[in-house]
């Protein structure tokens, strides 16, 4: 399956593709045997959220293509939102 954004949009209609979104934190922490990764993107007051197996460089200040959905996660029995990314690509 072919993974630009085109191809998940057309496959997936939850998708949302948004491009040229500036980084203001980049966030990376172990998760068992996965590096979670969480971005707060200006202009958005909700996490966006990835796993990898490694590190990256760090996002803070670049304009990233981000490829997500929303979705919900449990903090403290509070239902919080949460992007759930797909696809991250530096613009």
């Amino acid at each position: 399956m072919k993974s630009d954004p085109e191809s998940l949009l057309k496959n997936h209609r939850e998708l949302i593709h948004s491009d040229a979104l500036k980084v203001k934190s980049h966030v990376q922490r172990s998760q068992e045997d996965w590096i979670l990764h969480t971005l707060m993107i200006e202009g958005y007051d909700v996490p966006f959220r990835f796993k990898r197996q490694g590190k990256y460089r760090t996002l803070k200040g670049a304009r990233v293509n981000l490829t997500y959905y929303p979705t919900e996660e449990m903090v403290a029995g509070i239902p919080v939102e949460v992007m759930k990314v797909v696809r991250v690509k530096r613009s």
